[in-house]
């Protein structure tokens, strides 16, 4: 049973980055629209400016890069030093390589990480000492149910949520005794603006892929996808409950489709476990 903590329900602060599109405009809105207090960060001031308008002394709007460190330092001293703490730290920037594993450069591998990897560093490594100080907070990363599985075509993209899954499980265990909390978010698939071209990059293309690619773009065009505005209700669960999870599926199809992997994995590695058993030798 999840047990809400009453503490918890005050009006929280957020810090969001990639708020301009996705989720991270319609968690942010609803934030906003909650009573919630949220520092809303986007590469172009202009896509966020309506909250402004909006929610008023509420938001505060930041333009950030989250590739350049230095920027993320500056934007998130400046967003505490506004309300005074930040409750939520949420990296939600990031975007998608298409290409195959063949297709992929080594710049088109780089740039991905620096988004999804680096970039999500920047922040966390930017707000731990503020969260510290002010004895705890949460820190939530938009990752995927790709963080478990693996799509071709999409390889790389899947490889950045796979280290973003190992990275917030140890800072997890890393920053429990400072009361820092850390949930991944891991979203099936959602009719956002995350097929739109800001949020897709293309390797150039090898013509012996072509075909291959083709039929995979035309299955996922027939993927049922969720309702983004479905999702906020989840969030706010996961952020206002005493014990929040370290992982949690946003959506229904990822419980079902992770299930049947892992259950492939461990046949698999049963199958050969009288192998690898022989190749531990004796003991030293």
């Amino acid at each position: 049973m999840i047990h809400q903590n009453d503490s918890s329900k005050g009006t929280k602060v957020w810090f969001i980055t990639g708020a301009s599109r996705g989720f991270g405009r319609v968690w942010a809105d609803a934030a906003l629209k909650r009573g919630d207090k949220v520092a809303a960060t986007a590469r172009k001031l202009e896509s966020i400016a309506d909250f402004k308008e909006k929610y008023g002394e509420n938001v505060l709007a930041l333009q950030l890069d989250v590739t350049n460190p230095d920027q993320v330092k500056t934007a998130v001293e400046q967003a505490h030093a506004h309300f005074g703490r930040l409750d939520i730290v949420l990296n939600n920037a990031g975007y998608s390589l298409v290409g195959t594993i063949e297709e992929g450069s080594a710049d088109d591998v780089r740039a991905l990480y620096e988004t999804n990897i680096f970039g999500t560093l920047s922040v966390i490594k930017a707000a731990l000492p503020l969260l510290r100080e002010q004895g705890g907070g949460h820190i939530l990363g938009t990752s995927s149910g790709l963080g478990h599985v693996t799509l071709p075509v999409i390889g790389y993209y899947c490889s950045s949520k796979w280290a973003f899954e190992a990275i917030h499980e140890s800072l997890a265990k890393e920053v429990e005794a400072f009361g820092i909390k850390v949930t991944i978010i891991e979203p099936g698939a959602y009719a956002t603006e995350f097929g739109s071209q800001d949020s897709l990059k293309f390797a150039v293309g090898m013509d012996l892929y072509t075909d291959f690619k083709t039929k995979f773009v035309d299955s996922l065009k027939t993927m049922e996808r969720g309702d983004p505005e479905a999702t906020p209700d989840a969030i706010f669960k996961i952020v206002d409950v005493e014990n929040p999870p370290l992982r949690f599926f946003l959506g229904s199809h990822n419980l079902p489709w992770i299930c049947a992997a892992y259950a492939e994995r461990l046949a698999l590695w049963e199958e050969w476990e009288s192998v690898s058993n022989a190749a531990q030798g004796q003991p030293k």
